[in-house]
């Protein structure tokens, strides 16, 4: 099958995203002068907008790819949750939000000139209490058999804890797909998914081993698959693309990234891109491929970006 079909295939293909949702506003301006206050720029705001982060933007991806997305997570009760919400609507994402004591995580990013100025992180990152945790699981387990896959999107904000993924894969009983984009710290709570999309950093958390060159990413990826029990492991590697690895074979895949403005977000493009790409029929290595075009298409751009089927075409003529 070529790749313009198993594009079209993705919008028959429903997506279950549970996981850390955030809330992102980009606060814009130029910078024309110093504070004399202090020696840092003096930002003119000149717009603001707010953004679907986290596990909200890998939802956000697949319904940009043409796909259909079922996202679960927490909120607090706060403005913030009624933007997202909103913001959930307004992408046709079916939304089931659980309030939690906790305020809904945001990440404020002032931009100037397509530069990141400052970053500011309101959250709290503490694991749900155990209500908000079993209304989760509780609603799981009527949601993951009508659907085509899951993703688990980690952002170590509470949501994802080793009793969540053990009741994900109990489920599934290995009948679904179950990818999950992770974060240092937490490999000893994955064991079992059938995909992770580590980047160097996290893969070399994961696996104990630095990553200077090729022979030490072959061990570390060897080494995740085996400590893991994962069908395959994707490793993310920034300009030099990616590298999959899979019971018997490693596939190395270029980059194709034509400029880079801004990696935020890239991950969740990977991870729903590959995701929804393997359920439309796509081989594990098709998929990384597919995957790896959506994320250089992402990068060129400043914020969380989405991709659509069209920029992802195009992609491939032009490669």
């Amino acid at each position: 099958m070529g790749y313009a079909s198993l594009v079209r295939n993705f919008k028959d293909k429903r997506i279950l995203v549970v996981g850390d949702l955030i809330l992102d506003r980009y606060i814009w301006g130029r910078v024309e002068r110093i504070s004399p206050e202090a020696p840092v720029p003096v930002v003119e705001v000149t717009h603001e907008d707010y953004m679907l982060g986290g596990a909200s933007n890998v939802a956000s991806n697949i319904v940009s790819l043409g796909g259909r997305a079922t996202i679960v997570g927490v909120v607090g009760k706060d403005p913030e949750a009624d933007i997202l919400r909103r913001l959930l609507r307004e992408k046709h994402i079916d939304a089931n939000l659980f309030e939690d004591k906790r305020p809904t995580t945001l990440k404020a990013r002032v931009i100037a000139h397509s530069q990141q100025v400052v970053r500011f992180d309101f959250e709290k990152t503490d694991r749900l209490t155990k209500r908000a945790e079993a209304k989760i699981i509780e609603f799981l387990k009527d949601a993951i058999p009508e659907h085509d896959a899951i993703i688990i999107s980690d952002y170590k904000k509470g949501v994802v804890s080793g009793r969540l993924i053990r009741e994900i894969l109990g489920i599934t009983k290995g009948r679904k797909f179950v990818s999950l984009d992770p974060k240092v710290g937490h490999f000893r709570l994955y064991k079992g998914v059938s995909l992770i999309t580590p980047n160097k950093t996290e893969a070399q958390d994961g696996s104990g081993i630095k990553i200077t060159d090729r022979e030490s990413l072959i061990r570390a990826g060897r080494t995740l698959l085996r400590k893991l029990n994962c069908r395959a492991v994707l490793i993310t590697l920034g300009e030099k693309g990616m590298c999959l690895f899979e019971k018997s074979k490693e596939t190395e895949i270029p980059t194709f990234a034509k400029k880079v403005f801004d990696v935020s977000g890239a991950g969740d493009t990977v991870i729903a891109t590959f995701t929804l790409a393997h359920s439309a029929g796509a081989s594990l290595v098709e998929s990384a491929i597919i995957a790896n075009h959506a994320a250089g298409i992402v990068v060129a751009q400043v914020g969380t970006a989405t991709v659509t089927p069209e920029e992802l075409l195009n992609s491939f003529r032009t490669a």
